[in-house]
């Protein structure tokens, strides 16, 4: 019987041909299915200017195999610290499924065409909320940001809503992907793969 992608990730057999990225697929496809809430939801943690972590939930916008997207407000907080420190890590949990992968590795910044479409796939909602919005910076009052917010749809009226400069999306090119399955007594299933020249080394970790 032909195995799943996760039977080989952790049988003790070779796995020198199993690709991480493929496997992360047959993990989404299935959390798209038995999460309740948001299967693309992240822990993205960034460093700042001290060396100090960050951590913040964003949702996981696009993925290929160049890496794991996620679009902001490049004036905001994360945007400052990747513009600064272009390096990453990323961790998605699915409770339902009681499985979770990490990622880390450098940063970089995807195309205007890439940004451009993702905005146009937003409800206008969304649109217009990310420009109305000075993400992290102080806010006196909701009423504040819901006035901002009116009056910049009124402003465009039936227009397109155009994507502001100040908000595009980072990829997440990784360097390491990690597997986790629970296991009872606490004894998980690890593995993690490790990028090496044009392909990658997996190595099975104690839990």
């Amino acid at each position: 019987m032909l195995q799943t992608l996760t039977e080989r990730l952790f049988d003790d057999g070779d796995r020198a041909d199993l690709d991480p990225f493929a496997v992360f697929e047959e993990w989404f496809a299935l959390a798209k299915e038995a999460e309740p809430n948001d299967p693309h939801a992240m822990a993205l943690a960034t460093v700042d200017d001290d060396g100090l972590p960050d951590v913040r939930m964003v949702l996981l916008n696009a993925r290929d195999a160049r890496g794991f997207c996620f679009f902001t407000n490049f004036e905001s907080m994360k945007g400052g610290q990747l513009d600064a420190h272009p390096k990453a890590a990323m961790v998605m949990h699915w409770k339902s499924l009681r499985r979770q992968v990490r990622v880390r590795g450098p940063v970089e910044v995807v195309t205007p065409e890439e940004a451009d479409a993702y905005f146009a796939s937003r409800a206008r909602g969304s649109q217009i909320a990310s420009s109305a919005s000075e993400q992290s910076r102080p806010l006196a009052s909701r009423q504040q940001l819901l006035t901002r917010v009116a009056d910049l749809t009124a402003e465009i009226g039936e227009d397109a809503v155009v994507r502001p400069q100040h908000w595009s999306g980072f990829r997440i090119v990784p360097t390491s992907m990690e597997f986790w399955r629970d296991g009872q007594y606490r004894l998980h299933d690890r593995v993690r793969f490790e990028r090496s020249g044009d392909g990658w080394v997996s190595t099975r970790l104690y839990p």
